[in-house]
């Protein structure tokens, strides 16, 4: 792997996992605003904390070494999770402002994906 290559992982993949963290934390507490959002979308409250837990999660296997297969998991999730997020904001017709920070995290989450080192990925043996 070229060292551009993985200055960029490491990059997306810490901006992707302090974006997951900070939005798993304000599920967590339950912050007056996310509250309001998850109303607005029509989701119950009970889901920000079974999102927050998840996210957390996926960020401690995406940065903890090895674990392959639960990366692939944990990517999966983000990428159902933030596609999800972006898709409800969009058919809600709420402002871009609002539809921008899963757009950016599903985007990000893309990136590291792809750019992930051999180390971080499964290995198929035919």
């Amino acid at each position: 792997m070229k060292k551009s290559t993985k200055i960029a992982y490491w990059i997306f993949t810490v901006w992707m996992s302090l974006g997951m963290t900070s939005s798993a934390i304000v599920q967590l507490v339950g912050m007056k605003e996310e509250v309001l959002m998850f109303e607005k979308l029509g989701y119950p409250a009970y889901l920000m904390t079974w999102l927050g837990v998840w996210k957390i999660l996926g960020v401690l296997v995406v940065l903890l070494p090895k674990l392959p297969v639960l990366k692939e998991w944990a990517y999966a999730g983000f990428f159902f999770a933030m596609s999800g997020a972006a898709f409800s904001h969009l058919v809600s017709a709420h402002p871009f402002s609002e539809t921008f920070p899963s757009i950016l995290l599903l985007v990000l989450t893309g990136l590291s994906w792809y750019l992930r080192p051999a180390s971080r990925k499964v290995v198929s043996v035919a």
